[in-house]
């Protein structure tokens, strides 16, 4: 268990690590975070060695260094409060859906209290819906759908796509929004829910 300024400390350190040429000094680490005092800053290193988050200081080491588990421990974190980025999804012709898992921050508010992964849009076939290419979308992992609702749909078990979705017995019926293009009808057997678009995330840095 940290204390509320060795909390603060490690969290400075996991997060500005690759912003220091060398591991910092005390007397930078004092200057980077406003501190005026060396020695209470010394203490709270002590606290943190003690805790296994940084390596015992000597005189031959220059600069304050974290250890390979606390490290570990601020990805594994990381991992924890964002979610799943899982690769690209076709906004146009369905392609193969990416599962290099990686993670993303979200706000809170752009997603619901039930599993969501995140998918990066490809191609325009959404734009009438404020959907374009290059946009993240958060999508509600979940197997159905009500009609209307925009879902990623698996087509014949291999390519995946961000459509509209309306459903009947005899046939599921993926729908663009964009104007240029075509309905693409399915039976049912051929398409399966993935989960629904509950967020979408946009960059406009180039």
């Amino acid at each position: 268990m940290l204390t509320r300024k060795q909390q603060e400390l490690y969290n400075f350190l996991l997060t500005q690590q690759d912003n220091f040429i060398h591991p910092p000094t005390l007397d930078e680490i004092c200057l980077a975070m406003n501190l005026k005092s060396r020695g209470s800053l010394h203490k709270h290193i002590q606290g943190l060695v003690s805790a296994g988050l940084i390596e015992p200081l000597n005189r031959k080491q220059r600069g304050i260094r974290l250890t390979k588990q606390a490290i570990q421990m601020g990805k594994e974190k990381d991992d924890a409060d964002g979610l799943p980025y899982v690769g690209a999804i076709a906004a146009g012709k369905p392609i193969e859906a990416i599962t290099d898992i990686k993670y993303m921050k979200v706000p809170e508010q752009l997603k619901t209290d039930k599993p969501c992964y995140i998918l990066q849009v490809k191609g325009d076939s959404m734009i009438d819906e404020g959907i374009f290419d290059g946009d993240w979308v958060v999508i509600e992992q979940r197997s159905v759908a009500r009609n209307g609702e925009i879902v990623v749909a698996l087509v014949e078990k291999s390519e995946a796509t961000l459509k509209r979705i309306e459903q009947y017995p005899h046939e599921t019926v993926l729908i663009p929004a964009n104007k240029n293009m075509q309905p693409m009808h399915y039976k049912p057997n051929q398409v399966e829910i993935q989960g629904v678009l509950v967020g979408q995330m946009r960059s406009y840095l180039h």
